[in-house]
């Protein structure tokens, strides 16, 4: 490995909680991946942390992933649907779509479903 080598990314989109009151706009996480050779040592955490922070401080109440149920839950990510009402655009069980909340109670009065920038939709 070099200095300058890459081993992690992560990375936040604006997406769309839409509901019958009209779209909020909200944050996604994805993608986030670490070099296989560097898991398990806590850069993805390290990523996902800091990432949350700075979405926290641009002011966005809330944030959602799809992924590994294992995983996210660590730093507050809760089932989306049966949690807080959301839901996820894609045919996914509960527990893989997750969100939280940055600032208490901002899902409180909301019930939507999550819409992805059309790039999302090109994903497999």
């Amino acid at each position: 490995m070099k200095e300058a080598d890459i081993i992690g990314h992560i990375l936040f989109s604006q997406i769309f909680i839409e509901t019958y009151d009209g779209v909020i706009t909200t944050i996604g996480l994805a993608p986030m991946a670490v070099k296989p050779e560097f898991q398990g040592i806590g850069i993805g955490s390290a990523l996902v942390k800091a990432g949350l922070e700075a979405c926290r401080v641009l002011g966005y109440s809330h944030v959602f992933v799809l992924g590994h149920p294992e995983f996210y839950p660590k730093f507050g990510f809760l089932p989306s649907q049966s949690t807080f009402g959301m839901e996820c655009p894609y045919p996914v069980q509960d527990r893989y779509f997750m969100a939280m909340e940055l600032k208490a109670h901002s899902f409180k009065g909301i019930k939507g479903k999550e819409k992805y920038p059309p790039a999302f939709e090109t994903v497999s």
